[in-house]
């Protein structure tokens, strides 16, 4: 005789909802939007694809969903607030050093999201990109137009703004992705590792004028 089906277990709404984001965004992040399917994802889940689409009415309503998941968990979490408050004070060593802390923290965490972001970039999919950067301009700008302040104030030298943000952007992310998706060695501790990169990257973004005061403390 066959074996008797497994019933399922019933989950409230919002739990279920949040168990299928989980598992979307690791299936997302190890096959991309092209690769993965949502049979897949309710397998993943113990579920059928009748109940992922209850509560998404498409594959792509429910990768959308998965960005905004995490994106609004990142926006969340502590190290924004940390990076406000150095804004506020104007404290351009403690805004670089909580932005570079608070990206290695989120690839330590869980890679999954970068992954996925990743896999977007590399298929072309236009709408999770436009929906990332929808979230993510407005951050980048708020910076750029802090830059701008210090320098108008003599605190930084004149350097497009987006020159410098993108320098630690890119040093902290490339660094978070070696050691955390291809497998490279760490220099040593995260704060070992940001405390060089935010004196390397305020030797270059300071006045002369300044740095030669630094140097004699």
């Amino acid at each position: 005789m066959p074996a008797a089906a497994v019933p399922l277990r019933r989950m409230p709404a919002p739990d279920r909802k949040q168990q299928l984001l989980e598992t979307a965004l690791d299936v997302f992040s190890k096959k991309g939007f092209e690769g993965a399917t949502t049979k897949e994802i309710a397998a993943a889940a113990g579920i059928t694809e009748a109940i992922i689409f209850r509560h998404f009415p498409s594959k792509q309503a429910l990768y959308t969903a998965v960005l905004d998941y995490k994106l609004q968990s990142h926006a969340a979490s502590g190290w924004l607030a940390e990076v406000k408050s150095a804004m506020e004070s104007n404290d351009d060593e403690g805004l670089l050093r909580s932005m570079a802390l608070g990206i290695l923290e989120m690839y330590r965490k869980d890679t999954r999201f970068e992954r996925m972001i990743l896999f977007a970039a590399l298929e072309g999919h236009e709408l999770a990109l436009a929906h990332f950067r929808q979230h993510a301009v407005p951050f980048f700008q708020s910076m750029g137009r802090y830059v701008r302040r210090r320098q108008a104030a003599g605190a930084l030298r004149k350097i497009k703004p987006e020159c410098i943000l993108m320098a630690i952007f890119a040093l902290v992310h490339q660094y978070g992705q070696d050691t955390q998706m291809f497998g490279f060695s760490r220099f040593g501790s995260d704060r070992e590792v940001v405390e060089a990169f935010v004196s390397i990257l305020m030797d270059g973004i300071r006045p002369a004028r300044l740095r030669k005061v630094q140097s004699k403390k």
